[in-house]
């Protein structure tokens, strides 16, 4: 039986890398395709997950009133401080159930199956502390620099920076006792990644359709056509 993960969408940002873009906005309200960044996130969170959680720092007044009309959405406000990654999903995992749970960035559009049902049908908790959604370089629209991961022939991870490496999508489903047992309150999830990679317990799954990388100001015009032609 599949699961139906609940999910983090990860929209808590400082509003710098788009620049004069988030002057009076914050980055996950920025429309792709006539759509706000973060309702492709939820779209995609919708599509395989179950209960849905969003974080906010930059302007976060704002994600709260676009929110307004969704009442299954639990909105976490990290202020004064930002809370990183990996402290923003702790804060919220009251609100998040089961075993694992997935998160998504907001800044990110797909084509091809929904990103969490690709994840849940290759978890394997007996092997797995996490389980990353990749794409090959040349499937990765508007990413700059190489990749992040190899995988082996069992699916297990290790860093690979080269043009070679696969691209980590910022997908992912995570034993959430993995975040609780962390103590501090702010922290990045990429802690959590590379303890579980020296364990052997971090693996990767491939998106077998595209992914556009939205956090600089070019990818929504890259993104904008990796959608008109899906």
């Amino acid at each position: 039986m599949t699961i139906r993960p609940d999910v983090m969408i990860l929209a808590a940002g400082f509003g710098t890398r788009m620049g004069a873009l988030t002057a009076d906005r914050p980055k996950p309200l920025i429309e792709v395709a006539g759509r706000a960044l973060l309702d492709h996130a939820i779209a995609a969170a919708r599509e395989g997950g179950g209960r849905i959680a969003v974080n906010a720092h930059y302007r976060a007044e704002q994600i709260a009133a676009h929110l307004a009309g969704m009442p299954d959405i639990h909105l976490s406000v990290e202020a004064p401080e930002i809370l990183d990654s990996g402290g923003g999903v702790k804060r919220a995992l009251p609100h998040l159930a089961g075993n694992p749970i997935a998160t998504l960035n907001a800044d990110a559009v797909w084509t091809g199956p929904g990103p969490i049902r690709t994840l849940a049908e290759a978890w394997d908790g007996a092997r797995m502390g996490a389980l990353m959604l990749l794409v090959p370089r040349a499937r990765a629209v508007g990413r700059t620099g190489g990749g992040d991961v190899a995988m082996d022939a069992q699916g297990r991870l290790t860093w690979d920076r080269s043009e070679t490496g696969l691209v980590h999508t910022g997908a992912q489903l995570i034993d959430p006792a993995l975040i609780a047992a962390r103590p501090e309150a702010a922290f990045s999830l990429l802690d959590i990644w590379q303890e579980q990679m020296e364990e052997g317990r971090l693996f990767g799954v491939i998106h077998p359709g595209r992914w556009a990388d939205v956090g600089h100001p070019e990818g929504i015009a890259l993104a904008e056509g990796m959608l008109a032609d899906a």
